[in-house]
């Protein structure tokens, strides 16, 4: 596996020769590359919107009959009772997808992780896309089709939710085009080095919410939450700051043209890329943020820094001290975390 060093070098120098020799690089370029080469039917998106659909529903029955009924026996905090279904949707989802990707690259023929450029050895335009490698992509797209929707009616606002969306829409137009240019080798392996950390991710906020719980206070789940923070900060630099842009960006910038000369669509998919690269780059530097807060005593347990209710919180504690002692109605309190979960507009 090349270094970073190595990426900057070859991949900067495949980009720059690639733009010198693209001398009628333009827009009708690429609609006459569009119609060579992308291969995607009407069915297929119809399909995708479908199941998109299908998650949607499935979310909300299972957020009422399963979710919420679990947090009101567990006795959750109200603002916590509020934002669990989300985290344990997600976690639902994220370790099916990633256990499936895991299975792809590990338990399978497919040589993708250990030897990237080899995802695009025997590429051809409208070659036939793998059954199994179908169904994870049908998964995904339509999951993250779903996600769009969720992220402004049904998630909890946060303060990198627009980012969260353009996020979304990146991914999905990712999986949508490599779908159709015959690119889903690459594609399997971007999902799967993205897909653990968002599984570590809901399995730490769980643990979060379910710490307090029947009004007592659960040291092991406070114990998990607190390792699994520690694992997840690891693991986010590991695979998405330095496995992805040394397996797929070297495999797409790089190896890429010297497997296919012209391959299709070169620019647009590495532009994409390197778009998610900034996006990983940013919500690291939330983790960066986090970590330093914690060293420097300002955060005694862990929390979601995106949270607003988390700053709200702090806010009120200070306040309290300055008024003196002055207490709000228990209800009046509940409410406020309510509508971290519950009350989009003002966010918005």
């Amino acid at each position: 596996m090349p270094g970073y060093g190595q990426l900057l070098r070859l991949g900067y120098g495949s980009l720059a020769a690639a733009v010198r020799s693209c001398n009628d690089c333009g827009w009708e370029l690429a609609r006459t590359t569009w119609v060579e080469n992308a291969h995607l039917g009407w069915g297929e998106v119809l399909l995708c919107g479908l199941a998109a659909l299908g998650w949607t529903a499935l979310r909300r029955a299972a957020a009422r009959r399963l979710f919420r009924p679990f947090g009101e026996w567990c006795n959750l905090q109200p603002k916590d009772a509020a934002k669990m279904p989300e985290s344990a949707w997600k976690l639902l989802f994220y370790t099916l997808s990633w256990s499936y990707g895991t299975y792809l690259l590990f338990f399978t023929d497919y040589p993708f992780f250990y030897d990237p450029p080899s995802v695009f050895y025997g590429w051809k335009k409208g070659m036939d896309v793998p059954t199994d490698i179908a169904i994870a992509y049908l998964l995904q797209c339509s999951f993250y089709g779903h996600s769009i929707y969720a992220t402004v009616y049904m998630d909890t606002w946060r303060k990198d939710s627009v980012v969260m969306l353009l996020h979304h829409v990146v991914t999905l137009t990712l999986i949508a085009f490599s779908y159709a240019f015959r690119y889903h080798n690459v594609g399997i392996l971007v999902l799967f080095l993205h897909d653990v950390n968002d599984v570590q991710l809901e399995f730490t906020k769980l643990n979060v919410y379910f710490k307090h719980r029947g009004g007592v206070y659960h040291r092991l789940n406070d114990v998990i939450s607190n390792v699994g923070c520690l694992t997840f900060s690891v693991s986010w630099f590991w695979f998405r700051l330095y496995w992805f842009p040394l397996k797929v960006l070297y495999a797409t910038c790089h190896s890429s043209l010297q497997t296919v000369p012209n391959i299709p669509f070169y620019f647009f998919f590495n532009a994409l890329l390197l778009v998610l690269t900034l996006m990983n780059i940013y919500w690291f530097l939330y983790i960066v943020l986090f970590v330093a807060k914690v060293l420097m005593g300002q955060m005694q347990e862990v929390n979601d820094v995106r949270e607003y209710d988390v700053e709200d919180s702090k806010k009120t504690a200070v306040a309290k001290k300055k008024e003196g002692g002055l207490q709000l109605p228990s209800a009046l309190k509940e409410g406020m975390h309510l509508k971290n979960g519950l009350v989009k507009d003002k966010r918005l």
